[in-house]
């Protein structure tokens, strides 16, 4: 799986960069056919919520998005995993399991 980190808006640490290709990487446990996974994290306008991440995942013939907003950048990133996990299963069942 190749992987791409973009920080909009802001400078994003090494830290953070190292923490969010390390989450992304889980996906394939779920499902390794993966082709592209792009990580965006970005500032929002929510004083609750303001740190934004975009996940899109490249799977054969689908494009996975999610979006998760939290307070912090690596809580958005756990729960954007989370939620991409989740439609990679529902994915997977449909495509791959159903013969």
């Amino acid at each position: 799986m190749k992987t791409t980190f973009t920080a909009r808006h802001f400078q994003a640490s090494s830290d953070l960069k190292e923490y969010s290709l390390n989450a992304v990487e889980k996906l394939e446990q779920f499902f390794d056919k993966i082709i592209l996974c792009d990580i965006v994290l970005r500032p929002g306008q929510d004083d609750e919520n303001p740190a934004i991440a975009d996940l899109n995942v490249k799977v054969p013939r689908t494009l996975i998005s999610v979006s998760e907003a939290a307070p912090a950048y690596e809580q958005a990133i756990g729960n954007a995993v989370d939620n991409a996990i989740r439609q990679l299963r529902k994915y997977k069942t449909k495509h791959y399991e159903h013969n």
